[in-house]
């Protein structure tokens, strides 16, 4: 009985500190981490081959806690044992109880629930919005797969957490992708927040869902440490055999072990205090006494796999003209045309051909966002993941390949990003390196009609452009090229920087706006014309269209400047200068909703206070289909003869 006994002991004592932090912060979720003292007890101490003090090694095992609420039991263990904490390798220290006691307080690195940039290196990712964790250990997975890494990822998943849908894409993802080193870990302690959990997330409903998605699920109780032992022993042995399901287990669990005053429903998120903390403690020493808990036994932490990740070579890109004529698309050239999300695919292989760092992610639209052109490559094929339909779990993957050290570009349509907002927000909390590139953007797409364009995403990512990211950097790049040398430039640009980026590309053929020659950054514009009565900022598809209205207001003898603005955030001082050269006139265009670059044009316009006029062009009704993008300018007011009507009514002059 040494082993159950010293567990025992083990679980208690972080079970004890769990309640005494959340008591110090006034907040927490005690009961939850208590249902869980066994599991994280035997995973921390026992079973995952990791180092304290490195905890973020890249060879190490990781435990991704997707109920992150319950990070109180995982902190105690690291308080414990002396894991590794600070928010750089230069301030890492052992982690100690009084830094447990600090737990959600400002200036601690202790945070309400689990997030690496804060300083909390023994996780990869933040968690707590719940349903994402087991996606980030897919992730995880894959890119430890990639770097020929042998190592095993346990995800901890609450019952009431199980209802998300994106618990099950992810259940299918790593069926579809036999990613074996994931160890689903289902706490089932029967109280979700408000009440019980519903009938089907009981441990008998869950067994079944997941034996009818092809697992192998092994049924535990979750206080019983011979038994959680010889689970995870199991699916050690399991990932490793090629005609193996996948394991999960279920661990029948009580909210509130060892304490019967902490137990039953009420406790949810309520930290005991005063009378009632010391109430729990005493009831969990007295449970200690009854199981006869003593640490009668050397609890060692596994050996870390001895093998090195696989040497990797870099090699520089090839020019964007290089890769059409590699790539047999020479034809674009003679033809004027390409489309910028084709030439997002030109990049994409171009970019993993020469960095093996680089993987791809789509969800069953490669053939439109040609991310097909990774995937078909014999030499990538290994490096690309098909996520099918579910967006929110590619891009919470995408996130665990981030933390797994890769750099992942996912793309679907952008109006499907819309179903995964809250994913990527969580990885840009998480500081993932995610790129994501949506096709399909705007109204230009006509003929599908609204509900395949995306309208709102230059809203939403703007505002990630307006704030810093945990580097410093924005917190997302936001970019819309105007023609496929710029497409491409960017993709490149993106790859190279450390953080966030989204890009939009466009279904219709456009023409070519540049050449090789021409340069772009993250954050910059481009001048295409110079004038001195108007600034027109366009981005996207609009630019073309701005080209198109130049001509009728050169007629009208008004010199214009044309910018393409393809990136946000932006170099406001450079905008403004321009328009001070154009009168203080500004006109922008963009074809989606409002609050993209209009908005944020018109803000650095007032925020100056220097006298400008905007008018903000954009999407005001919703649009419908229509078999040419002209037709579907019109009928949105953005056509050229609109843009020309706006122009010329800001310049107050009369359209003759």
């Amino acid at each position: 009985m040494s082993f159950d006994s010293t567990v025992h002991a083990k679980a208690i004592e972080i079970a004890k500190l769990s309640y005494q932090m959340t008591a110090a912060a006034g907040s927490g979720h005690p009961t939850t981490a208590a249902s869980l003292a066994h599991i994280v007890a035997i995973l921390m101490y026992q079973h995952m081959r990791y180092e304290p003090a490195n905890p973020s090694h890249p060879l190490s095992d990781r435990l991704v806690l997707s109920e992150g609420h319950a990070c109180p039991i995982v902190y105690a263990a690291c308080a414990d044992l002396g894991v590794m904490i600070g928010k750089t390798k230069e301030q890492w220290r052992p982690m100690t109880r009084e830094d447990a006691m600090s737990l959600r307080a400002l200036n601690s690195v202790v945070d309400g629930h689990p997030n690496p940039c804060e300083g909390f290196p023994f996780f990869d990712a933040a968690t707590g919005s719940l349903g994402q964790g087991l996606s980030i250990a897919a992730g995880l997975a894959a890119a430890a797969r990639v770097n020929g890494i042998d190592k095993r990822i346990f995800c901890i998943i609450g019952d009431g957490e199980s209802r998300e849908g994106q618990i099950w894409e992810a259940v299918d993802f790593i069926k579809d992708h036999r990613l074996t080193a994931v160890c689903p870990i289902f706490n089932c302690n029967h109280l979700a927040q408000s009440e019980a959990v519903s009938a089907q997330q009981t441990p008998a409903v869950l067994t079944a869902k997941l034996q009818a998605a092809g697992y192998e699920v092994l049924v535990v109780d979750g206080h019983q440490p011979s038994a959680i032992q010889e689970a995870l022993s199991t699916h050690a042995q399991r990932m490793h055999d090629p005609a193996a399901n996948p394991v999960a287990i279920v661990a029948k669990t009580v909210k509130g072990w060892g304490s019967a005053s902490q137990q039953g429903d009420g406790h949810h998120g309520k930290p005991a205090e005063g009378d009632a903390l010391a109430k729990a403690l005493a009831e969990l020493d007295a449970t200690a006494q009854q199981l006869g808990a003593m640490v009668d036994m050397a609890m060692k932490i596994g050996l870390m796999s001895a093998e090195k990740p696989r040497a990797k070579e870099r090699s520089a890109v090839m020019s964007f003209s290089d890769a059409l004529k590699q790539f047999g698309l020479e034809s674009a050239r003679q033809k004027g045309k390409l489309a910028t999300r084709r030439a997002y695919g030109v990049a994409l292989r171009a970019l993993g051909l020469a960095n093996p760092d680089v993987v791809a992610l789509d969800a069953d639209v490669k053939n439109s966002t040609f991310a097909e052109m990774f995937s078909k490559d014999p030499k990538l094929a290994d490096r690309f993941f098909e996520c099918r339909i579910a967006e929110q779990n590619m891009v919470s993957v995408a996130a665990g390949l981030s933390a797994g050290r890769m750099i992942p570009f996912a793309s679907t349509f952008a109006k499907f990003f819309v179903r995964a907002y809250d994913q990527i927000e969580m990885a840009i909390n998480s500081g993932a390196n995610l790129k994501m590139v949506g096709s399909h953007a705007g109204i230009s797409l006509a003929a599908d009609g609204p509900s395949q364009m995306s309208l709102p995403d230059m809203a939403w990512f703007r505002a990630f452009s307006s704030m810093k990211g945990h580097n410093g950097h924005p917190g997302c790049y936001l970019l819309q090229p105007s023609d496929a040398v710029q497409a491409y430039a960017l993709t490149l640009a993106m790859a190279e920087h450390d953080g966030p980026c989204y890009m939009r590309t466009l279904r219709p053929d456009v023409e070519f706006l540049y050449t090789d020659e021409d340069k772009f950054q993250l954050g910059g514009h481009e001048v295409l014309v110079e004038g001195r009565d108007l600034l027109i900022v366009a981005s996207g598809y609009m630019v073309h269209e701005a080209n198109k209205a130049l001509e009728k207001l050169d007629a009208q003898g008004i010199d214009a400047t044309l910018v393409d603005l393809y990136s946000l955030p932006f170099d406001e001082e450079a905008i403004l200068d321009l328009a001070n050269e154009n009168n203080g006139m500004i006109l922008t265009l963009e074809d989606n909703y409002g609050g993209g670059i209009g908005s944020a044009v018109a803000d650095i316009a007032a925020a100056d206070g220097g006298g400008f006029t905007v008018k903000q062009m954009c999407v005001t009704k919703i649009p419908k289909s229509a078999r040419e993008p002209d037709e579907i300018m019109a009928y949105c007011g953005l056509g050229v003869d609109q843009i020309v009507q706006q122009a010329m009514s800001l310049l107050e002059l009369s359209a003759t």
